[in-house]
């Protein structure tokens, strides 16, 4: 079996407020490719121009190769095929809810286990993070909430952006405690949660202080991140 690799991201990455490149050169370095095939894929943001305009010019043909992947206006593609294609599987953040429900209409979903199987490095941000797992906390109904209908890919549950927006910290803990999400891991903004198969390798951080989490019926327990250097 091919080497199964996810880098679920609190937040940051070149999408962040601060643009940082440090978790997106460990994504790249996963490969062990110089100008690994990166395919973009912004669901969760409806496409947004911006967004992907973004991920070009962070992801310039010195860097990689750079695509991404519309669904709400399909060019024509096939899915599999192009998607299977790929280093790297780099999902941004938005409304997770909504991401979930076009994969699934597409396909999509099932093709972005089969990469994963086949050895193509799965990373993404906030919805981008909280998507690989059974379930977790979203504000994708307007407030933040429980989502229970992940794609399973990463056991237990997930909460992206810890540190930097309040109401996620004590919603996440509560839902765990009542049973209502299982037992899981946080991450703070900058900071990744690198997994090999379904076992968490090591949380790797941007910045100092952005740390991780792991989250059960008795609270939050903090995990040592490594702090990476460009």
């Amino acid at each position: 079996m091919a080497e199964r690799n996810i880098v679920a991201m609190g937040g940051g990455g070149f999408g962040g407020l601060r643009g940082d490149r440090l978790l997106d050169d460990f994504v790249l370095g996963l490969t062990g490719r110089e100008r690994p095939a990166v395919c973009f894929v912004p669901t969760a943001s409806g496409d947004a121009d911006s967004y992907v305009v973004r991920f070009h010019r962070a992801f310039p043909p010195e860097r990689a190769r750079a695509t991404h992947l519309p669904l709400f206006v399909r060019d024509g593609r096939d899915l599999r095929e192009h998607l299977l294609a790929q280093d790297v599987i780099y999902v941004g953040g938005g409304n997770t809810v909504n991401m979930l429900g076009i994969w699934r209409a597409h396909g999509v979903d099932a093709i972005l286990r089969e990469a994963w199987e086949a050895g193509v490095v799965l990373a993404g941000v906030s919805a981008g993070a909280l998507c690989w797992f059974e379930g977790g906390i979203t504000d994708s109904y307007g407030g933040v909430d429980e989502l229970r209908d992940g794609l399973g890919l990463l056991p237990g549950s997930m909460c992206p952006h810890f540190d930097s927006e309040p109401g996620r910290r004590p919603a996440y803990l509560r839902l765990v405690a009542g049973g209502s999400l299982p037992p899981g891991l946080a991450a703070d903004d900058d900071c990744g949660l690198h997994f090999h198969g379904t076992s968490l390798a090591e949380p790797v951080s941007a910045r100092d202080g952005a740390g991780a989490y792991r989250i059960d019926a008795s609270g939050e327990s903090p995990l040592p991140a490594r702090r990476l250097s460009g």
